[in-house]
């Protein structure tokens, strides 16, 4: 009998307990939703790259407590000696890595590499490791930044890029804008991962500067990015993010579709 009712209890104390998550996790999340940038370099004529680029595309479908994930796909070009030359890379793209790496005081730069707001950076398939870094990211205050006005004429893409001023600790910072493919596709013929179809999100075909802000300033600007013109409209989107020089931590960002 004294066993039976134990056993009773400890149901009743699990009911308890599940009732309560239950209730936890059913409470919407009030919280602001602070830009965290992520970046992934990334190459498809690297065999370790697709995991990364599959949790990527997965970050920039799903929410996270806290923050609003924008995420880039910036393809290196330094894999393309080994027998297929990735579409979708670039010198830029590995000259900012490398920019990041000296930045971070790492002893080298790696793919898949994912560097969030310009000051973490891990493995790019690490998905334990993005979790923590989101957390942190997600807590740091962020300067406003707006994208309006985003439109195609030709063979430029338009918009007006307006940020709030800088914070007391800033002296001067870089406002950055990269248009990128919504989704890519790659049939893959040779190399490390000859015979795999990949796919990308958010892979950034264009990156400048656009300006620089000074102390307490704010920016506001109306923007022109030449594009090719093979690249359909309906497939971008833009970002722009405020960061200190280096390249440093980003400080800020917004994204924004193009209207079709």
């Amino acid at each position: 009998m004294l066993q039976r009712l134990a056993f009773l209890i400890g149901v009743a104390s699990l009911l308890v307990v599940a009732s309560f998550a239950i209730r936890a996790t059913s409470v919407p999340n009030t919280r602001a939703q602070g830009p965290v940038v992520v970046e992934l370099f990334t190459s498809e004529g690297c065999s370790s790259c697709p995991p990364a680029d599959a949790l990527l595309q997965k970050f920039d479908q799903q929410s996270f407590p806290g923050a609003r994930l924008i995420v880039l796909s910036e393809h290196v070009d330094y894999w393309n000696h080994i027998g297929w030359k990735d579409p979708y890379s670039a010198a830029a793209f590995s000259d900012r890595q490398s920019a990041y790496g000296n930045h971070l005081r790492l002893e080298s730069v790696y793919t898949p590499q994912m560097v969030v707001d310009g000051a973490d950076e891990f493995v790019g398939s690490n998905s334990s490791d993005a979790q923590k870094v989101f957390e942190k990211a997600a807590l740091r205050a962020k300067i406003p930044v707006k994208i309006s006005g985003v439109r195609r004429e030709g063979s430029v893409l338009k918009a007006q890029v307006e940020t709030g001023a800088l914070p007391a600790d800033l002296r001067r910072a870089d406002v950055v804008v990269a248009v990128a493919l919504d989704r890519a596709e790659s049939q893959v013929n040779a190399g490390e991962n000859a015979g795999h179809r990949l796919t990308h999100v958010a892979v950034v075909r264009a990156l400048v500067k656009a300006g620089s802000v000074g102390a307490a300033q704010s920016f506001s600007k109306e923007i022109s990015v030449p594009l090719d013109n093979d690249i359909a409209t309906s497939d971008l989107r833009v970002i722009a993010f405020v960061q200190e020089p280096g390249p440093g931590r980003i400080r800020g960002a917004a994204l924004e579709k193009l209207a079709h």
